[in-house]
This record gives C-alpha cells, structure tokens and sequence, in this order.
C-alpha cells in the first residue's frame, strides 16, 4: 500500500483503527479536538494535521465520523471549491467508516463522482475492544474498483471485509445490524427482568439461556459483565444507539414497510435515553432505565 492516506475522527473507535492503520500505511490525522490528535500522533506512522484543509491533497481520505450531518459538515459541498471536498484531487477515494444515512451517502457520492472523487461507505462492527485487536467487521458499499482499492487499508482494521453492494448499501446493513443488535439486547433485559420479578437468579438464568436457544451478543458478553456486575461499559453509547435504530427504522418506513418490533424497540430505547437524564450514557444502561420504571434491578 503506497496511497497517502489523510483519516478524520479520532474517537473511541478511531484511535484503535488508526494505531492498527499506521502499521501499514502513514497516516496523517485530523479531529476538532486537537488533544485527540496529539494522542493518535504518538503513534509510530501517525502524523498530526494543524488543519483539516491539508489533509486535502491524500489519495485516500478515511473519515470515522458520527454521523451523517457531520460528515457533510466536514466535506462540504463538493462543488465548492473552498471546502474540503472541493479541495480534493481527481482521483482520490473517499471512505465513510460511521454510521450514516444510507440515502445520504447515495447522493454525497454521487455528488462527489462527479468531481471524479470516489466513494465507499464502509461502517464497522464489533466496538472499542475488535477496534483495538484490528479484528472489525468491515461491510463496504460502493463500485467493485473503488472497493477493491480501499480493500488493503480495510484489512489492516478489520478481519471480516465483505463487498455487500453499491454506495450505501454497507450504511443500510448496519443500520440493520445495529437495529438488530438492539432488539437483542433489549429483549433479552425484558426476559431477565421477568424472570427476576418471579425469583429466578438472573445470573443462573444468562447461563442456561447462554447455553440455549435463547441466547444472542448480548447475553453472551455485553450483559454478564456489563449489567449484572454493574459495570455498564459496553463502550459504545445509547445516543448513538438510538441514531442507529433510528436510521434502520426510517429506511424501513421509507421502503413502505412497517415494522412492529423494531418500531417498538426504537420508542424503548428512545424513552430511555430521555429516563435516563445522562449526557452520553453507556449502552448497557438501558438496564439501569428498566430497573427505574419496574423496581428489578438487575444488578448484584
């Protein structure tokens, strides 16, 4: 791999991906918050940007965003030669690694192809700790050129890269995923809290769901560690939980469907988020959230 790549969002998830990135590539980096980029700069391969704007002339531009607003607020209008897509180069590759609206990734790449700047959506799964193991699920969106260029830098994050349709499609199917996830997680917080209320022990009840049909991510390593020894530290967040879901939800009622139980654990995950009164809770406290509005706490 020889592209000089520019990556933009050094978060929870993008420090890891950048630490495992520079392994094989040097990578400049660039976040609004500049002690963020001093951390990822102390990294061998990793160079700090003093501003996003030189981070313009890369072949490959790799952003870790949290959502599709700020991805558009970071590019810019492409036809705008003053933002920073305006400023990139015929020729170079853009890859959207968050989460963001399918439908908006269709017509950002749109945009862009026509700047002859290419495109690939390429969300990730698996949170902080397969973040770190460079050990993602990578699904990619875009044209089969575009991915297969981004696919070297993919694989130096991840283990598990598929090629799962046009632009947007990675975005779609995470969106699903995480839709999925959710509804695993919360149904699985429901089961439990029943069990409780009729004196089950919820630990005695996670291992021999774990070991039988019941069982899904959730009760398998988020809930034992997470919520029954009350640490609630998934590491990955209910607001970005909820704009997920709620993304997945949307691209299910655009498409004429109506889909009871993800509507269903959209509102619960919404109205716990409001519940819960936190700034950025953790995931996993949508335990705390149901324990408030039934009186079982999960936690021992």
């Amino acid at each position: 791999m020889t592209d000089a790549v520019t990556f933009v969002g050094l978060g929870t998830m993008g420090q890891p991906m950048v630490r495992n990135l520079a392994r094989s590539v040097p990578v400049s980096v660039f976040d609004a918050n500049p002690d963020a980029v001093q951390a990822a700069a102390r990294n061998d391969g990793v160079t700090a940007l003093a501003g996003l704007a030189d981070g313009s002339g890369a072949d490959v531009v790799i952003l870790m965003l949290p959502s599709s607003a700020v991805v558009e607020r970071v590019l810019g209008d492409p036809g705008d030669p003053g933002s920073f897509a305006g400023r990139l180069r015929p020729g170079t590759l853009v890859v959207d690694m968050g989460s963001s609206v399918p439908r908006v990734t269709q017509e950002l790449a749109t945009r862009l192809r026509e700047r002859e700047v290419a495109m690939v959506d390429a969300p990730v799964s698996g949170g902080p700790r397969k973040a770190a193991t460079a050990e993602l699920t990578i699904m990619a969106g875009g044209r089969a050129e575009d991915y297969e260029r981004a696919l070297p830098l993919l694989r130096a994050m991840g283990t598990s890269v598929t090629h799962v349709g046009p632009a947007g499609s990675a975005h779609a199917l995470k969106a699903l995923n995480n839709l999925l996830s959710a509804i695993g997680l919360v149904g699985a917080l429901e089961v439990l809290t029943v069990g409780t209320k009729f004196g089950l022990d919820p630990r005695t009840m996670l291992d021999v769901i774990n070991s039988s049909t019941g069982r899904n991510q959730s009760t398998e390593v988020k809930i034992g560690p997470e919520v029954l020894d009350g640490r609630f530290q998934v590491g990955f967040s209910l607001p970005l939980t909820v704009k997920d879901i709620t993304t997945a939800l949307d691209l299910s009622t655009s498409l004429g469907l109506s889909p009871e139980v993800s509507r269903a654990c959209v509102r619960f995950c919404q109205a716990a988020l409001a519940g819960l009164g936190e700034e950025n809770p953790d995931q996993s406290e949508i335990a705390r959230y149901l324990a408030k509005v039934t009186g079982v706490d999960l936690t021992r």
